[in-house]
């Protein structure tokens, strides 16, 4: 039986003394050999290179894990092209995405190939060749991260990074028969990542099994500071349950199937076996999902295109890429507004619609084109494909595209679970199980069973919590921290306050406290740690703290804003200005000193 590169196999062949990660790079490399660097690839590492990392990997929780990313992520030292060589640049550093992995363990192969500058839902926009689907090569692969869904699902990697925009994480993903992860905008850092939409661009994960895909979000999710559109509100990725029976929500009109009548059927059966599973089947009005989707071409963000080509030539570009690129520059201001406003109205709409069901659940794509028809109809065809994908990153929704089967003809289907904003492990609790509910279930186009890789392990639903920011006796190692540790709070981390704070000594309190005042003009800088407690934790310890302390709300350096320790400005009298000292422990260590 071939040796399978899911996470799982790996990670326990690693514990048991079964293979190295040198023997599974050798492995990789011999098959990419076998099978041709192109059009899939557009560059790798040189293989004594990638050997040496092994060496030197951290032991994370993706220690000797391979893995590829879209030639639109920066890997340093190593050429980004997004598939136009004119474009192409090499970055000193790569994407906080592949750093965070990289530190995890993981073990970067090389590039992939995509539509040019991620415009495309079919794979066939590239110089570096058409990668194909991998179970019949006259059919498209999809797009735009095409090269690296193809190397998941060849089994060449364990797993990959892509982009989505408009469903380039999603659509190649079922028609490979394999996870393809579209997390809520901001939760994985875009630094690094050339912009298709900047607004709307997210960083997808391609696995072989939801379990996979999650243990990579896992390492991949955290705030990035350094990203404009960084979340800082998103909780960290945990696959847990709804915590209520599913509502699973379908749309109440018919869906077009582009008069593909085996897709409509894998789709109703995907219904059926969700209700056997126990789901609620609600019926909701799609209408303003669809209308949503138009916007994202139709609307103003296609101006957003020209960010990274506009200065390129004709020459330069695919054609249909720059026809497409070159159609934002008819876009005005005012149809900016425009489209917005309109954005705001079907948000309104779809907002209602989410009352009625937990996750909605539909076709990745409605069929599927031989390379040759796309190729023929670029443009009407391709836009198909992105009928029931283009308006989750507009509506700020969370996705999960999992196989549900197969065509006659042999050719992979797949739906995608669609949530709220962070929903996403939620999604990946409902994506296990469905993807599990197949009969032989196959990983990719591998002769690896699904059955024979553990299940994602979901988490009781948590209860909602609290972080605050202590500043002075309750920090780890005071004399006040305990008022903290018997209600099971958990530390998180160590930071500091924007500018703006100042912090006092003061005087006649019992065990000595400092107060943290906001006076807009202190240079901030003070060091606090934060508490992570149960909502009922936090009523019992705010009735702990007496005047003229409090807890209000503090600014972070980061931008974040948590609740903390603040002092009421009166009892500055007679107190002793400590800013300079940076914080509390530093101001007692200080004092101890002298």
């Amino acid at each position: 039986m071939t040796l399978s590169l899911d996470i799982a196999h790996l990670t326990a062949l690693y514990a048991q003394g079964k293979a190295t990660p040198e023997a599974i790079v050798e492995e990789v490399f011999a098959r990419i050999g076998r099978k041709g660097i192109a059009p899939d690839w557009i560059a790798l590492r040189d293989k004594a290179s990638v050997l040496d990392r092994v060496r030197h990997a951290p032991r994370g929780p993706l220690y000797g894990i391979p893995f590829a990313v879209k030639d639109n992520i920066d890997v340093g030292g190593m050429p980004t092209t997004c598939a136009c060589p004119a474009f192409a640049y090499t970055p000193e550093r790569s994407a906080t995405v592949v750093e965070r992995l990289e530190a995890a363990g993981a073990i970067l192969i090389g590039k992939t190939n995509l539509d040019q500058f991620a415009t495309g839902l079919n794979g066939t926009r590239s110089p570096y060749g058409i990668p194909t689907n991998v179970f019949n090569a006259e059919y498209i692969s999809g797009g735009s991260s095409s090269g690296s869904a193809v190397a998941v699902a060849d089994g060449l990697v364990s797993f990959s990074l892509g982009t989505d925009t408009a469903g380039s994480g999603r659509v190649p993903a079922a028609f490979n028969n394999i996870v393809g992860l579209k997390p809520t905008k901001g939760m994985i850092s875009t630094r690094g990542v050339v912009p298709a939409c900047k607004s709307q661009d997210a960083v997808s994960i391609f696995a072989l099994t939801v379990a996979d895909a999650a243990k990579v979000a896992e390492a991949a999710i955290a705030f990035d500071k350094d990203d404009c559109y960084a979340r800082a509100d998103a909780p960290p990725f945990a696959v847990t349950d709804f915590g209520r029976p599913l509502r699973v929500g379908i749309p109440n009109a018919p869906l077009s199937f582009f008069e593909d009548s085996e897709y409509q059927r894998l789709y109703h059966q995907t219904i059926d076996r969700l209700a056997e599973l126990g789901a609620e089947i609600t019926p909701f009005n799609f209408a303003p999902f669809r209308d949503t989707a138009a916007l994202l071409y139709d609307g103003p963000w296609v101006a957003e295109r020209l960010f990274a080509a506009d200065d390129l030539s004709e020459d330069d570009l695919n054609p249909v890429v720059g026809d497409i690129i070159r159609s934002g520059r008819d876009k005005s201001a005012l149809s900016v507004f425009e489209g917005f406003y309109r954005l705001a109205e079907f948000r309104r709409a779809a907002d209602a619609e989410w009352k009625r069901m937990d996750v909605m659940v539909l076709p990745t794509a409605g069929t599927i084109y031989k390379i040759a028809d796309i190729l023929a109809d670029p443009i009407r065809l391709n836009s198909n494909l992105g009928a029931y994908t283009n308006f989750v990153n507009l509506l700020d929704l969370s996705a999960l595209a999992v196989p549900a089967g197969f065509r006659d003809d042999g050719i992979p289907f797949g739906v995608t679970l669609i949530g709220r904003a962070f929903a996403d492990g939620q999604l990946a609790a409902v994506g296990d199980m469905l993807h599990r509910a197949l009969d032989g279930a196959k990983l990719g186009a591998t002769q690896a069973s699904l059955s024979s890789s553990p299940p994602v392990t979901a988490r009781p639903v948590k209860k909602r919590t609290v972080e605050v920011a202590v500043v002075g006796a309750h920090l780890r190692g005071q004399p006040l921290n305990g008022q903290l540790t018997e209600r099971d709070a958990v530390y998180r981390e160590t930071c500091r306050t924007a500018e703006g704070y100042r912090l006092y000594a003061l005087p006649g309190t019992t065990p000595p406290k400092p107060g943290l005042v906001f006076d807009g003009s202190g240079p901030g800088g003070i060091e606090v740690e934060i508490w992570e407690m149960d909502e009922a934790a936090f009523g019992s310890f705010v009735r702990l703290i007496p005047a003229p302390l409090g807890i209000g709300t503090l600014v972070l350096d980061d931008g974040r804003q948590v609740k903390g320790f603040l002092c009421e400005s009166h009892a500055l009298h007679g107190a002793e200005d400590i800013t300079e000292f940076g914080g509390w422990r530093a101001w007692l260590n200080r004092t101890a000193v002298a």
